[in-house]
């Protein structure tokens, strides 16, 4: 029931009035609504249209291709059955295989019989589609080769492409016909699919009927044309591309097929072979390139033209240039090196690590090129028979200017090589001197602007041949001795090496006679010339400020980037220069580079620089100098890493010889005093130091003065130490070994009976204690160190030495002579060359050996030149150490007992014997003594210098003694004066001695027999006399503490002459008073 009231039913009218205006926009979207609903219903009905029309001309298509192909079944071999198989083969292959089978089983003449149809019209329509035909017989073997219609598909092509079945069958006419279809065929990418086919061919299915066809048909075109055809160029460069870039390809063929696909291969006209698209492609393709050229080209180098064998080195060079060297030469890390291997890694060798340095504003990880994957065993194999001794052996007797560069490719990727070539061929070293070097603009001072000559990529084709020049007479030099080097061998020497080696095995018939004579592949002359064109190279290249172009690739022949040119230049010139430190046969000042810098500059320069790296934690340095409170820890900085952070001292590191040894000890005196001064905390101090004229003095001065403030040096002062007199060595080994020996050290000796002596250590008692120390811990007696003949020192190499308390003193002796190179203090001892190597991180070789053993050196030497059956020595890979009256056996080579010394490997023999004996017998002693030394001084400024320099620096310059500088710098006290009677009879007395007389004086009373090495302004404290009573029968005696001589107020010249020679060799003792 509804209530009564109830207004839920009523209508409701708006009073109001409804309103029947629309805004603009809806009016607007109204619209456009309505445009795109019609714009939609037009796209339909064209679709629909569309589809309908496609559906009609797919239908219509069917039936004209079923009638096409009723009709191509009623006459296949009509014209109009082969216009029907031209419309309708594309779609239907079981069309094309009727009409090739019915081809083969009907024999070339129903091939070819339209075209001897008398009727020009029917001749030229039976061309037009034939060539279409062929074209889609290619396109259906590329897809499906191994099909069983491939094989007649293949065979009607053969017939088609070959100029002697068209003749036989068409007559002159016939190879016209051949040649419009392979033109045809080649416009469209022939050799493409025919890749393609083979390719599609597993490697496996070597019997493949159609492989045979594939091969002929791929040589069919070089038989067509003349080489001179532009057609047969474009055929030799698509059959390159295409077809000798198939992975693996003499694996993939029948012995049959393999021998024509290498004998129809037209190699000889490979001078017309453009190089640009195959060094395009990709890199799988030209590492398969690479692999099967190698497989057929080698065993017809001696039967190619000079230009077509000239192309090919130049394009093996380019492509071997454009693929990662770890590409084609990857090192797995499990793998047991070779005796090449072995021997063409120098380990401990001069040559800096590979190591990149650079400044990055990030560290987001880049975007790197996917290297390409390795190539498999078996590619690989053949790839690196490039390096293999008989593949060098055949280039190198081929007489191509070629080969230059490409030897120079292969050692990049094989350094190896470089013994095969030596081994091979020791007058190619001449034969690029002469032909590549000598007349190159290249470093030549008489040839204009050799420094802008350099990377002028117009000369780009003259570094491949002064590289390797560069890296083979700097890998001779490490077989080489000096006698061979300098030319002066005699057969003496050979003989009385015989039986050296010859104690091993049988005994050798003609004794010297069997030895060849040695001799050096260049001239002295010539090494002048050479060294001199390397010098100005290298300085070049150290000497440019901006260091990235260093990192260009040079290009052309040249896979290297500039710093790698800069090190292989490095390495052969220090060689060079090696030889003429220890027997000079330069010009004076040959080595100096001052006529090219102002040496003024350059000093003051790299003095900021090395501040600059030193106080800097990073490798930019700030562009304000600071003098920090304390030392921050040194960075240590590679060579390669130097020369791109400094140019100077990039030189100063590398080839310092270009710096004049005065100039580089003055630099290096001011690097120690910069180092002083960042750890003084006295301003006054380091104010007056940094303005010193003679940094050595400022030195001194400013370490004295440090060792008075209580808190100099980080607050450390100086170290005190006790030491007794007959403990030196011991006693400073256990207070000092880990003490800061930059720092002042104040020596107190106790006496026998425990008391301590009475005086001041202000620098002479610790002379003192140095040199007693020097005596005991360099004394041979210890074990620690052993004498040459020269009586030279070297670290004991027996099995003791290397125990961890012999280390230990190692390291220490280290520290105690990085001190005296710190402070200038000379030391008279001198090192075993090869030991000094060491501290420069330089690798020793044979000429290093003499030193050491004579014996094995002259055994050795002869080896290297014996012509007879290297065999019948019995030699192998081993070397025998005697321990404690105990014989052991040492493999140089893993298994090397087992691997026969041969002529092929005789120079890797020799090589590593010395290398055993001059490094690794050693290494572990050297290291721990570096360490040491490296404590106090830093191995940049050791770089500085050559082995024979740091000697100097060690025990002062071994030259006269010069009168007048010593008496110039001679200071007085007592009664004495320049003017005194006794004096004057003094300095005439020693001007009448002979040289080994005035060293005698001199070791008497400074503890040194050789001179300072900038003269004696530079003995701290200087040369001093002073009287000593007038008691005529007195000795003189000295102090070498302070340098000083005591000596009597003697009446008469005689007597004082008398002795003073007495008590200089009777090394009357050291006198406290």
């Amino acid at each position: 029931m509804y209530p009564l009231f109830d207004d839920s039913r009523k209508r409701k009218i708006n009073l109001g009035g409804a309103s029947s205006a629309s805004s603009h926009s809806a009016i607007l979207d109204q619209a456009r609504a309505q445009r795109n609903e019609r714009l939609e219903q037009k796209r339909r009905q064209e679709n629909a249209l569309k589809l309908q029309a496609w559906w009609r001309g797919l239908k219509e298509a069917r039936r004209t291709r079923t009638a096409m192909r009723t009709a191509f079944e009623g006459d296949i071999t009509s014209i109009m059955g082969l216009r029907c198989l031209v419309l309708i083969g594309g779609k239907d292959e079981e069309a094309l295989a009727i009409w090739s089978s019915r081809i083969m089983q009907s024999g070339p003449e129903l091939l070819f019989s339209p075209a001897l149809d008398g009727q020009p019209e029917l001749q030229q329509s039976w061309l037009v589609l034939i060539r279409r035909v062929c074209f889609l017989l290619v396109c259906a073997v590329a897809k499906a080769p191994s099909s069983t219609h491939a094989a007649s598909h293949l065979k009607v092509l053969n017939i088609l492409l070959s100029p002697t079945a068209t003749r036989n069958t068409l007559g002159d006419v016939g190879l016209q016909v051949t040649a419009d279809i392979t033109q045809y065929l080649l416009k469209r990418d022939f050799y493409s699919y025919l890749s393609k086919a083979i390719r599609g061919i597993p490697t496996t299915s070597r019997s493949s009927p159609a492989l045979p066809l594939l091969v002929s048909l791929a040589t069919l075109p070089f038989q067509t044309y003349s080489s001179s055809a532009p057609p047969y160029v474009q055929a030799l460069n698509a059959y390159t591309c295409s077809i000798l870039t198939i992975p693996l390809l003499p694996n993939r063929l029948p012995v049959s097929s393999l021998t024509v696909l290498s004998a129809q291969t037209p190699f000889s006209q490979f001078g017309r072979l453009e190089h640009e698209p195959l060094i395009q492609s990709t890199i799988e393709d030209r590492i398969h390139l690479v692999a099967n050229l190698q497989a057929f080209v080698p065993p017809r180098y001696k039967l190619l033209p000079t230009d077509a064998l000239s192309s090919y080195f130049t394009l093996l060079t380019s492509l071997i240039n454009s693929i990662p060297a770890v590409t084609l030469h990857p090192t797995p890390q499990k793998r047991t090196p070779t005796v090449q291997e072995t021997y063409a890694s120098d380990s401990d060798s001069d040559s800096e690590p590979h190591t990149r340095v650079a400044v990055v504003s990030t560290f987001t990880p880049s975007i790197l090129t996917t290297p390409p994957p390795p190539p498999d065993p078996k590619t690989l194999k053949r790839i690196t028979s490039l390096s293999s001794s008989a593949h060098i052996a055949s280039l190198l007797s081929l007489r191509s200017p070629a080969i230059v560069p490409l030897l120079f490719s292969l050692s990049t990727v094989w350094p190896s090589i470089l013994v095969s070539i030596l081994a091979s061929s020791p007058g190619l070293l001449r034969q690029l001197y002469r032909e590549h070097v000598r007349g190159s603009i290249l470093g030549r001072e008489d040839g204009g602007d050799y420094a802008g000559a350099l990377m002028d990529p117009a000369n780009g084709p003259k570094w491949p041949g002064l590289l390797l020049l560069a890296d083979l007479y700097n890998k001779a030099l490490m077989t080489m001795g000096d006698d061979e080097f300098f030319g002066t061998s005699s057969s003496s020497v050979f003989a009385s090496s015989e039986h050296t080696l010859a104690s091993s095995g049988p005994t050798l018939g003609g004794g010297s006679a069997s030895v060849q004579a040695a001799r050096n592949p260049l001239s002295l002359d010539e090494l002048v010339s050479f060294s001199r064109q390397l010098l100005n190279i290298a300085f070049v290249l150290y000497w440019r400020e901006d260091a990235e172009v260093m990192k260009n690739v040079v290009g052309g022949a040249v896979r290297c980037t500039w710093e790698g040119v800069r090190e292989r230049v490095t390495r052969c010139l220090v060689g060079i220069h090696a030889r003429d430190s220890r027997r000079p046969f330069v010009p004076p000042d040959h080595w100096l580079v001052t006529s090219q810098i102002d040496m003024q500059s350059f000093v003051e320069a790299a003095i900021f620089e090395e501040q600059q790296l030193s106080s800097s934690p990073t490798s930019s340095p700030s562009p304000t100098p600071a003098l920090p409170s304390s030392r921050p820890s040194t960075r240590t900085y590679t060579k390669r890493q130097l020369a791109y952070l400094s140019p100077r001292l990039g030189i100063l590191n590398n080839i310092p010889f270009a710096i004049p040894f005065d100039v580089r000890v003055s630099i290096f005196r001011h690097f120690v005093l910069n180092d002083v001064l960042a750890r003084s905390s006295s301003p006054a101090s380091v104010a007056s130091a940094a303005n010193a004229i003679n940094p050595l003095a400022a030195l001194r001065g400013l370490v004295g003065s440090m060792g008075g403030q209580r808190g100099g040096m980080g607050g450390t002062g100086k170290t005190r130490v006790q030491v007794r007199r007959g403990s030196v060595a011991q006693d400073g080994f256990d207070r000092l070994a880990d003490a800061d020996l930059k720092a002042p050290v104040e020596i107190t000796f106790v006496d026998q009976f425990g008391a301590e002596e009475a005086g001041i250590d202000g620098g002479g008692v610790f002379k003192e204690f140095f040199t007693s120390l020097c005596k005991e811990v360099f004394d041979t007696d210890r074990g620690l160190w052993l004498a040459n003949k020269k009586n030279e020192l070297y670290p004991n190499p027996h099995a003791y030495a290397t125990e961890g308390h012999s280390l230990n003193w190692y390291r220490f002796i280290g520290r105690i002579l990085g001190k005296a190179m710190y402070e200038g203090i000379l030391v008279d001892v001198a090192f075993a060359g090869f030991f000094l190597a060491k501290w420069l991180g330089k690798q020793s070789f044979l000429d290093d050996l003499a030193s050491l053993d004579p014996d094995l050196y002259n055994g050795l030497i002869f080896l290297k030149h014996y012509t007879g059956p290297v065999e019948e020595l019995s030699l192998n890979f081993t070397v025998a150490i005697d321990e404690f009256g105990v014989t052991k056996t040492i493999d140089l080579i893993p298994d090397g007992s087992n691997v026969a010394v041969t002529k092929d490997n005789r120079l890797q023999y020799i090589q590593l014997v010395s290398h055993y004996r001059l490094s690794k017998q050693i290494k572990l002693q050297s290291e721990a003594f570096f360490e040491g030394l490296s404590e106090m001084i830093d191995p940049k400024w050791i770089r500085m210098f050559n082995q024979q320099e740091i000697q100097i620096l060690l025990g002062g310059v071994n030259a006269p003694i010069d009168f007048d500088d010593l008496r110039a710098n001679t200071n007085y006290g007592g009664l004495y004066d320049d003017n005194e009677e006794t004096i004057v009879a003094f300095w005439n007395v020693v001007n009448s001695f002979d040289q080994e007389q005035r060293m005698a004086l001199l070791r008497f009373v400074t503890s040194c027999s050789r001179p300072p090495l900038l003269g004696f302004k530079e003995l701290v404290p200087n040369f001093s006399i002073r009287d000593a009573g007038s008691d005529q029968l007195r000795l003189p005696t000295s102090s070498t503490c302070v340098n000083l001589l005591k000596l009597p107020r003697y009446k008469s010249k005689k007597v004082l002459r008398d002795k003073l020679l007495q008590a200089i060799n009777a090394n009357a003792g050291f006198d406290l008073s």
